[in-house]
């Protein structure tokens, strides 16, 4: 197969786009695909500062030193989750990432806050995949806002959102289908988020990170086994199989078809959001979900 660019020897093929691309070529198209993913979504400019998170997976690290490449201002945000072996794993690639390519970079020690997971699952009776997420967000926005900064950047590609679309579309939530896309706007104490790499399937961002030759956390969460999410992912990746190109046809179709039929719907309709009387984060109760867990871990530890 020949590369579709330059008709070299091609390295990656693309069945979704019905091409493929040798090294070189590849790496300038994802770079395209990220650079108009940017521009289209006006998500920011070179001279904007951007807050990247770093979970230390093959995404997150991929999109930092893309974004570096193309001359944005990227600080990296790590958040150690606190979990043992796990956490010190991917912490360490993190940092050993930011240093190699000379990238700044921000942590936040869970344990340090009083919500370290494990600690954090002992506490609260709820699924831990969804505090987990929880308490990610909760500090990803305070770091933005804090820092100045103007967009909150995350790592989802397209097999992520897809995923999650799936879900919300499955049980027909207006409110997280409203607030669905790769840009979201700075308002009600929300920093402005955005998703580069929503173009990019997870296969293309592992070509990616291999052919740049980043080491990347691979490990899988202990706590994650039997979440669904997961297995949204495998049932679109055995669709995707079949007929290559119905992950970005479906999410392609519901930015601009079915996303302004909820755009008027808001998750905290009827709610009026305040400042979390300890934190200060928006909230439509006294104490946001985050301090509140915080909260329940302090009493089970007896104080």
């Amino acid at each position: 197969m020949k590369c579709r660019r330059c008709k070299a020897e091609a390295e990656v093929a693309l069945p979704s786009h019905n091409t493929a691309f040798c090294r070189d070529c590849f790496l300038l198209y994802f770079s395209r695909q990220v650079d108009h993913a940017i521009r289209r979504h006006a998500m920011f400019t070179r001279a904007d500062r951007v807050l990247v998170a770093l979970s230390g997976g093959k995404d997150s690290l991929s999109l930092m030193l893309e974004l570096a490449n193309l001359g944005y201002s990227a600080t990296g945000l790590h958040v150690d989750l606190g979990i043992p072996v796990s956490s010190e794993r991917a912490r360490r690639r993190v940092e050993d990432f930011c240093a190699m390519h000379g990238l700044d970079l921000k942590v936040v020690e869970l344990a340090t806050e009083g919500l370290a997971i494990p600690e954090v699952k002992e506490a609260v009776y709820r699924p831990v995949c969804s505090i987990c997420g929880k308490i990610k967000r909760h500090y990803f926005n305070r770091m933005a806002l804090e820092g100045g900064y103007t967009a909150l950047a995350t790592g989802h590609n397209l097999d992520d959102e897809v995923a999650r679309l799936f879900a919300n579309t499955l049980r027909w939530d207006e409110a997280y289908l409203s607030d669905q896309g790769p840009c979201l706007p700075d308002e009600g104490g929300f920093a402005r988020k955005v998703k580069p790499l929503y173009r990019l399937s997870e296969f293309e961002t592992a070509a990616y990170a291999f052919l740049r030759g980043i080491e990347h956390h691979k490990d899988a969460c202990p706590y994650s086994p039997g979440a669904s999410f997961t297995s949204h992912k495998k049932l679109w990746g055995e669709l995707e199989w079949k007929s290559p190109g119905s992950k970005v046809s479906f999410y392609e179709g519901f930015l601009e078809r079915g996303r302004p039929a909820f755009a008027d719907r808001d998750r905290e309709k009827g709610f009026e959001l305040r400042p979390c009387a300890s934190c200060g984060s928006p909230t439509s109760q006294e104490l946001c979900g985050v301090c509140r867990v915080r909260a329940a871990v302090a009493e089970r530890r007896g104080g």
